[in-house]
């Protein structure tokens, strides 16, 4: 719109563009003369087409990432191989791969709308797989208008050109068609429009500028710009908006703001990088330090990854490409102009080239040749996995995965190829065969790896929670999208099963309703694999009402006086399944070897967490780790121990906890006892005096308060522990060695 009004050439302006602006045209540049040239061939609607019936040389439209993937891989699969254009590729990448659609060495084109815009081809046929787009904020259908666009790509000079719809995608009204075929569309209702005369004198006048009322009632003031949003995102940063004083300093301000993002993620990484911008270039010095911006650019030049890490990093340095050539924001900006273009060719050669190895497989489009001339190959996959073609192994087929051999020879790639087109059938009849397996043919490893029949197919990723981990699936390529939800749906319903069975107790839990302080207990109790460390509950345990122990307790929860835990997941199966998830969930590769059944204690190892020692149903105490329900029956007998000081550790307690009198020290010790004597190698303990400050309430009686004073009074004497005073008269009944009160 900025343009319409302000663009002009010193003797004639062009503008080439639709009919349907005209009814608007004519009322911002009345003295406009208009000029129609009609399109030299015909479009015609030729209806629904099955993907694998589409002819050579057409192009098929979808409107997000996934689905053109999705289509490439089939066409892949079926004709040997499809070029793929998308607005998010570089501009390099993209060329690529039309000359690769351009020179024929492959004869299909999946595609998004990205083809509508100054991309002219010798395309005889468009295939819409869809008829609706996100916009941005909504999905919505496309107009006929927009689809004609898109359409008419097909057809060229004195070409015609077809266009319909696969995939699934509903047929086209007749209405549509009609508009589409004809050309004939509704006029323009309105413009989008913003203000180009900014004011930089403050910040609230560049804001005010902006939301200037539009000069026309058909014009639309447009709000979202990437620029404007990127304003308000910075002025809420402390530091920018301190430095934001001065005529210079808001114009650079807006300057910055219009850095593109290039990924069109508008995320809070993108602000954080216009302000470190801003701040530099609002420092003294007034430009990017180059050991940072050598720092930026570095971190992206990196050609290994997969196509969304390359698409990714692509983005990245065309926002640098764009810095670099801003004046006077680096020294020496030619050096870095270069450098910004050597790595965004880089990535995108490296782009193109992963687009071309998923997408485009030569050997399966010679076979198709082949095959047409009736040269077809045999191929079969034995009981053992051997993929053989013509006699020939070329690859082993291990479960879902397929690995190649290497094969020497002219004839290796169509060979190749033929392997590949025998091995979905094969793997079609295996999906079905783990659909309807029995759960004993699925295992889980240690570290997460699901297999069945031995052979591995999916691995325990980090999931919403502890007992949520996600099922990723570890299968050949060659695996279609149905196959996989399949497969999903086969391996959740087993390992909700197999969760079942081995750890009832804490499933059952967690599908327990309870209220208040209660759902707070077995929140942790869950999220922590079934055994919390007391204290870290002790504010919730001292409000539970009767109903609330009540409910845990029939849950099977029990309450120790070091520990909250579940007596049942102290059994090894469901012990080794709690590691298993702890180690999914918090991305842990270290391998710490589980106990043996019956093992009740074992030295500690510095280098595992404690939260994984929880989850075995351990805690560390000193040097030895000891299962939690021990050390709850080893308490409840230190303290009747106690009430002789000192005493001495009993035989009983040494063989329940399998320790030596030295092993056990530091478990003792642990437990709140300390050391006073050896005597003939056996060691005494005493309790240690627990200290605690006696709350002094402002509405005392005046007599609780003198009695409190003499407790206090007696209690810096008195040598026997206390280990807690609710109120002087508590103290009263629980000592009674104070005669004089």
């Amino acid at each position: 719109t900025d343009r319409l009004l302000k663009a002009r050439g010193t003797k004639e302006t062009m503008l080439l563009g639709a009919l349907t602006i005209k009814p608007l045209l004519q009322k911002i540049i009345p003295e406009a003369e208009y000029i129609t040239r009609p399109r030299l061939s015909k479009l015609t609607y030729s209806g629904v087409k099955k993907i694998t019936r589409l002819p050579k040389r057409s192009a098929i439209v979808a409107f997000s990432a996934q689905d053109v993937y999705g289509i490439a891989e089939l066409v892949r699969q079926q004709k040997g191989g499809a070029a793929v254009v998308m607005g998010a590729l570089s501009p390099r990448t993209r060329n690529a791969q039309v000359e690769l659609y351009q020179n024929g060495e492959v004869d299909y084109l999946i595609a998004t709308d990205a083809i509508g815009m100054g991309l002219n081809m010798n395309i005889d046929h468009i295939a819409f797989a869809e008829d609706m787009k996100f916009d941005g904020h909504i999905p919505r259908r496309l107009t006929a208008q927009e689809l004609a666009q898109i359409a008419g790509r097909a057809g060229r000079y004195m070409n015609d050109g077809t266009f319909g719809v696969t995939a699934g995608c509903p047929g086209f009204e007749d209405e549509t068609i009609r508009a589409i075929e004809e050309h004939n569309f509704e006029p323009l209702r309105g413009m989008f429009w913003r203000n180009s005369n900014l004011s930089f004198n403050t910040l609230r006048e560049l804001r005010n500028s902006l939301d200037l009322s539009t000069p026309y009632p058909f014009f639309t003031q447009k709000r979202d710009g990437n620029d404007h949003r990127s304003l308000l995102a910075m002025i809420r940063n402390t530091e920018v908006a301190r430095r934001v004083n001065s005529q210079f300093s808001v114009r650079l301000l807006w300057n910055v703001c219009q850095i593109p993002d290039f990924r069109k993620t508008l995320t809070e990484s993108h602000s954080r990088l216009l302000a470190d911008i801003y701040c530099y270039l609002s420092d003294d010095e007034g430009y990017l330090p180059t050991d940072w911006a050598h720092n930026q650019m570095k971190r992206f030049d990196r050609t290994d990854g997969d196509i969304d890490t390359l698409s990714g990093r692509i983005s990245h340095v065309r926002t640098w490409t764009y810095i670099t050539h801003s004046n006077n924001w680096i020294l020496d900006p030619v050096y870095w102009q270069q450098k910004a273009r050597s790595i965004e060719d880089r990535l995108s050669d490296a782009l193109h080239e992963k687009l071309t190895q998923r997408f485009v497989d030569r050997r399966a489009a010679t076979l198709v040749q082949k095959m047409r001339d009736s040269e077809d190959l045999l191929a079969g996959v034995s009981f053992e996995g051997e993929v053989t073609v013509e006699g020939h192994m070329v690859g082993r087929l291990t479960g879902l995965n397929f690995t190649p051999d290497i094969v020497e020879g002219k004839n290796s790639k169509p060979v190749l190829t033929a392997a590949r087109r025998i091995l979905p059938a094969e793997l079609t009849r295996r999906v079905q065969q783990i659909q309807i397996d029995l759960d004993d043919q699925f295992s889980l490893d240690e570290m997460g790896k699901i297999s069945c029949h031995g052979f591995k197919i999916a691995i325990l990723t980090q999931g919403k929670d502890s007992l949520s981990p996600v099922i990723k699936l570890k299968v050949s390529e060659l695996v279609t999208t149905a196959q996989r939800e399949i497969l999903e749906r086969r391996l959740g319903r087993w390992f909700s099963n197999y969760l079942i069975k081995f750890i009832p107790a804490l499933m059952s839990l967690r599908a327990t309703t309870v209220k208040g302080p209660a759902r707070g207990i077995l929140f942790q109790i869950t999220e922590c694999f079934g055994a919390v460390p007391r204290k870290t509950l002790n504010n919730l345990i001292r409000n539970l009402d009767d109903k609330g122990k009540r409910d845990l307790s029939v849950s099977g929860v029990r309450f120790g006086v070091h520990t909250v835990f579940m007596p049942d997941l102290l059994k090894p199966k469901a012990i080794r399944l709690l590691a298993i998830l702890w180690r999914v969930f918090n991305e842990e590769e270290l391998i710490e070897e589980i106990p043996n059944p019956g093992r009740v204690s074992m030295a500690r190892n510095i280098k595992i967490k404690d939260g994984f020692y929880y989850a075995l149903g351990y805690v560390g105490l000193g040097s030895q780790v000891v299962r939690l329900d021990i050390v709850e029956r080893l308490a409840v007998m230190l303290r009747k121990a106690a009430k002789n000081e000192p005493f001495l550790l009993s035989p009983e307690m040494l063989s329940m906890v399998g320790l030596s009198y030295k092993e056990i020290t530091s478990v003792i010790e642990s437990l709140g006892y300390r050391c006073v004597d050896n005597l003939d190698g056996k060691i005494l303990f005493r309790r240690n005096i627990i200290k605690r400050k006696i709350k002094k309430p402002n509405n005392l009686s005046k007599s609780a308060k003198v009695a409190r004073g003499f407790v206090e009074q007696d209690m810096k004497n008195f040598n026997k522990p206390v280990k807690r005073i609710d109120s002087p008269f508590a103290v009263l009944g629980k000592l009674k060695v104070f005669k004089s009160i």
